[in-house]
């Protein structure tokens, strides 16, 4: 199973991996590329291009509390590797 990286304080993400910023305290993961094949995630992307737009100095927010995004990679790790 893709282990989710949560990292705090580094600049970038490892090969491979991209980094998001969720909830209200705009907590970082670090998540696999393989995840943008998922439709799911490509939908959750989607609907932060249209809350956020694409010129967002804050990175990829993405609009969903945190227990809804932990249960979406806890999916993703299980059924896209």
């Amino acid at each position: 199973m893709p282990k989710k990286v949560e990292l705090e304080g580094r600049s970038r993400a490892p090969k491979g991996h991209f980094v998001v910023y969720v909830g209200n305290e705009m907590k970082r993961f670090v998540v696999p590329t393989s995840y943008l094949k998922s439709p799911i995630f490509q939908q959750l992307l989607d609907k932060a291009a249209e809350e956020f737009g694409f010129d967002n100095q804050n990175g990829i927010v993405l609009p969903c509390d945190e227990s809804t995004f932990n249960r979406l990679t806890a999916f993703l790790a299980k059924h896209h590797s």
